[in-house]
């Protein structure tokens, strides 16, 4: 792990080399794969297709959960997935529907939310997202703990239609509400809700059943997630289907024990570093161990996610 960091560090820049360089408490909390990991594993991927509801369907295996809702007005698309899976996301797309691609929009700027975006603009899809989205994507970005330095990206992968706080769209006769989150996992997070289906992608707001990763280097906090999951609670119904970022499709019951799960932790975590404890200290002493058995076997171990909690209390 360390062999790689070395590598990466002396073939940036120095501007990227130093944000590598101070997180050196943080070099030994890497997620379990990197960036070139898993753009390498989105080439072999095995895509799934799940119905979920009202003709709106769940793909998943391209890097973070993508939603699809054919129809008279065109395919709409929720996230567009690796671009190493294009040939497979091409193929689950053309399965669902013969309907062109007219609508994509983006959860938050990550790559494994936007790497398809370039291609799925050529097909002809217009592409909505925060505004923030467009601002971080059009400069150089750093994850320290995933290895990956993102580069601008190129104009055709942009998206094309940004707002502040809330836009409506309306589609293949659903009213598509999308809603920024506090900054939570990045600054540039929303919800997309699919009203008349009742379906909510909540984007890397929300794990599914995984501890989630936070970005701080781009906006993220721990108080972020756990108030845009009141945020996301304070949207739905009792009946509300919620689609995260990575994981299974949910519902109230798992965004509540996802929020009561971050709550938990945060507040031992919160105590050990109040107590005088170190970065190092808190993760040895597993404050997440009650939880691990259910959320600790995602890409996010236990105690990176301690780390990252620590980081933000």
């Amino acid at each position: 792990m360390q062999t790689r960091r070395r590598f990466i560090t002396s073939s940036l820049g120095t501007t990227a080399a130093l944000v590598f360089a101070g997180n050196n408490e943080a070099s030994a909390q890497e997620a379990n794969i990197t960036t070139a990991q898993m753009r390498a594993s989105g080439r072999l991927a095995k895509l799934t297709i799940e119905p979920l509801r009202n003709n709106v369907l769940l793909v998943s295996g391209s890097g973070g959960n993508v939603l699809v809702l054919p129809g008279p007005d065109g395919m709409l698309v929720i996230d567009s997935g690796l671009a190493t899976s294009k040939v497979q996301m091409k193929r689950a797309l053309q399965s669902i529907s013969s309907a062109p691609l007219r609508y994509l929009i983006n959860t938050h700027w990550h790559f494994d939310h936007t790497d398809g975006n370039a291609w799925m603009h050529d097909a002809g899809a217009t592409i909505f997202a925060h505004e923030k989205t467009l601002d971080r994507m059009r400069h150089t970005q750093y994850i320290p703990e995933f290895e990956g330095v993102y580069s601008p990206s190129p104009w055709g992968a942009l998206p094309t239609e940004t707002f502040d706080h809330t836009k409506t769209l309306q589609a293949n006769g659903q009213e598509i509400t999308l809603t920024r989150y506090t900054p939570a996992h990045t600054d540039t997070d929303i919800s997309v809700f699919l009203r008349d289906a009742d379906v909510l992608h909540a984007g890397d707001s929300f794990f599914s059943r995984y501890y989630p990763f936070i970005d701080y280097n781009t906006g993220g906090n721990i108080d972020g997630m756990i108030a845009a999951c009141r945020e996301t609670l304070a949207l739905i119904g009792p009946s509300t289907i919620v689609v995260g970022g990575h994981g299974p499709a949910g519902g109230r019951s798992d965004v509540l024990a996802f929020e009561q799960m971050m709550v938990e932790v945060r507040g031992r975590v919160a105590s050990l570093k109040s107590s005088g404890a170190s970065a190092k200290e808190a993760v040895a002493s597993k404050p997440s161990a009650s939880f691990d058995s259910k959320w600790g076997k995602g890409f996010v171990s236990p105690d990176l996610f301690t780390w990252l909690v620590f980081r933000g209390v």
